[in-house]
């Protein structure tokens, strides 16, 4: 009730306590909110009931626009095994494994069949069987073949409900802790546009297949060789869709109330054109060096980062404090470069702008994957914290220990040269740092 898009609300009406099971899952009290308010639709966001079919259908059945796709289809694609069946039959590359429920005692037989590694996952989503029927009141779990080191591609799509669907390109989203995305960029390193194509056109016929309208993403994993399977639809608004907006020009959730409202898509495949490059760096309220474990709390300073290609999605202000209630993002930060590389600079540049005090936040992790040879080379994958960072927190490698040098030396130099500016007799001096350091240097050859 005190984050900072409830402060700039016109309107706002609380529909319960914090925890959630009260409040943002109390499907009857959002309800309630919205028929008073004579809303005409209801935008999820990317939590809580985003992708909740039966929401969705109580949404439809009270005659207020639910802003994703219909009921059918986010069950269709909510049930994982559902969802693999559905690209098998489009002709969408899926992993290999079951595509059915399994027992027990059909979980082993199906493993031996399919060959070790593998890894059992709950239909429903979440962990295995005690889990989800935990978190979903949903036991079904399967199995699939467990792919070491992929990376982790997602298709971002558009459809309406005149038959029109597009894929916008993809963004890569390997950098992750504990299979929770930290890091997430578009376009990928590895794809180009051949590669786009059959994975976008790939997202598209599964889309189709199953009525899908809306915006929504089809996650995949991509091997070394760069084959591509299909994971998973995700049947709501990603978090990281602001580096598809950076390098595309579109605003998805405009386009997601335009859908909503019944308007064909206003730009057509070919219309479509990737420009230079962005990164999102997700700020949580964690401490990346205790396993980034919670920390919530006060914060008692802020200072957020600006300028050419930055843009921040924050909740947060000077005085908040964060709960521990809820997810602990606290913030997006995210910049564009005409490439990689100018993205990843001004991605730096504006972490060392941004300062939180009070709380941890994982901003000293960023910062270092932002100067890391293998982050920046693009040699990243779903195993990268554990292989860069994991058990050596405050390790610097080669490329780390460079940055810090250098910037060692420039300080004692402006230190150096502070000094000399102010020895008497220099005071007004019109020469600067650089032109004495210039002159240093041509005397010292």
């Amino acid at each position: 009730r005190s984050s900072l898009h409830v402060r700039y609300a016109d309107e706002a009406a609380c529909v319960g306590p914090a925890p959630s099971a009260r409040s943002y899952l109390n499907m009857d009290a959002i309800l309630e909110v919205a028929r008073r308010s004579g809303a005409e639709a209801i935008h999820p966001g990317y939590g809580f009931l985003a992708e909740n079919a039966e929401f969705a259908r109580r949404c439809e059945a009270a005659g207020i626009a639910f802003i994703g796709p219909s009921s059918q289809a986010i069950r269709a694609m909510g049930s994982k095994t559902s969802a693999r069946r559905l690209a098998t039959a489009a002709g969408v590359p899926v992993v290999p494994g079951a595509i059915e429920d399994l027992s027990d005692a059909e979980v082993e037989a199906r493993a031996r069949e399919i060959g070790l590694p593998v890894v059992i996952k709950a239909a429903a989503g979440g962990g295995a069987r005690s889990e989800a029927q935990s978190a979903f009141g949903d036991s079904a779990i399967y199995v699939e073949k467990y792919l070491v080191a992929p990376r982790h591609v997602e298709m971002q799509i558009l459809a309406d409900r005149h038959g029109n669907t597009i894929y916008l390109g993809e963004r890569e989203c390997s950098v992750q802790r504990r299979h929770q995305k930290v890091i997430e960029e578009a376009p990928s390193p590895i794809v180009g546009p051949a590669l786009r194509h059959r994975m976008g056109e790939a997202a598209v016929r599964l889309a189709r297949a199953a009525g899908y309208v809306n915006a929504g993403t089809v996650e995949f994993l991509v091997d070394r060789d760069r084959n591509f399977y299909f994971l998973e639809v995700n049947t709501r608004l990603q978090v990281e869709h602001p580096v598809t907006e950076m390098v595309t020009g579109l605003d998805l959730v405009k386009e997601q109330i335009a859908i909503a409202a019944g308007e064909p898509l206003r730009h057509r495949q070919d219309d479509l054109v990737i420009r230079g490059a962005a990164i999102e760096c997700r700020i949580y309220a964690e401490d990346p060096f205790q396993n980034f474990v919670p920390s919530p709390g006060r914060i008692i300073g802020l200072r957020e980062p600006g300028g050419a290609g930055v843009r921040i999605e924050s909740g947060v202000y000077e005085g908040y404090e964060v709960p521990v209630h809820y997810d602990p993002l606290i913030a997006k930060l995210i910049t564009w470069g005409q490439d990689r590389l100018e993205a990843a600079q001004r991605m730096r540049r504006a972490l060392m702008e941004y300062t939180i005090h009070g709380i941890k936040t994982t901003i000293p992790f960023h910062q270092r994957v932002m100067v890391d040879s293998d982050f920046l080379r693009g040699e990243i994958d779903t195993t990268f914290i554990d292989r860069r960072f994991a058990g050596r927190p405050h390790a610097w490698d080669d490329s780390q220990r460079e940055v810090a040098l250098v910037a060692g030396a420039l300080h004692v130099f402006l230190r150096d040269q502070a000094r000399v500016m102010a020895r008497p007799g220099r005071v007004g001096s019109a020469e600067s740092p650089w032109k004495l350091a210039a002159r240093q240097a041509a005397l010292r050859r």
